[in-house]
């Protein structure tokens, strides 16, 4: 019987665990655009607060699934996907050119991964609705915050714009 060391074991358990992550992140992923395009019934203010906090759900999904692949892989391929995902091509393009010239993550505006973030609906209008994202960095004593504003499509729920 041959014995697996136990130097080995650690990395086939973070590739087992980071499959499952990815797994669920994407079903959830798909079951959330699926619950966003529900017809909507009620009067034209709760339809325009409905739809911001739909749509910034949305963003917080996001934030959330793509901080912790970042934090876990360092931007790999699950990070890839959820961008795939979650972004207007149009918006992924203007990224890239963003890094490019930055050498930070486009969609943090960072070099780093925060420690926290949270996100605020916004007002909505003309197709888009705006979430605030705000980055937390440092320690939990002495935090720092940056504010994205970042523009969803409300005909497809996709991300398509962050701005500092």
């Amino acid at each position: 019987m041959t014995r697996i060391s136990s130097a080995r074991r650690p990395r086939a358990r973070r590739a087992v665990g980071r499959t499952l992550l990815a797994s669920a992140l994407l079903a959830a992923a798909v079951a959330v655009p699926a619950a966003a395009a529900a017809p909507r019934e009620a009067t034209a203010a709760a339809v325009h607060d409905e739809v911001a906090t739909q749509e910034s759900r949305l963003v917080d999904h996001f934030y959330g699934a793509y901080t912790d692949a970042v934090a876990a892989e360092d931007g790999g391929s699950l990070a890839a996907a959820l961008r795939g995902f979650y972004l207007t091509p149009a918006l992924s393009a203007e990224l890239d050119d963003w890094e490019a010239a930055n050498h930070a993550d486009g969609v943090l505006r960072a070099q780093d991964v925060p420690a926290a973030y949270r996100v605020t609906a916004g007002d909505s209008g003309a197709g888009h609705t705006w979430s605030v994202v705000r980055l937390t960095w440092g320690s939990p004593a002495n935090p720092t915050y940056t504010y994205l504003s970042v523009r969803s499509d409300l005909a497809t729920g996709k991300i398509s714009g962050i701005r500092e």
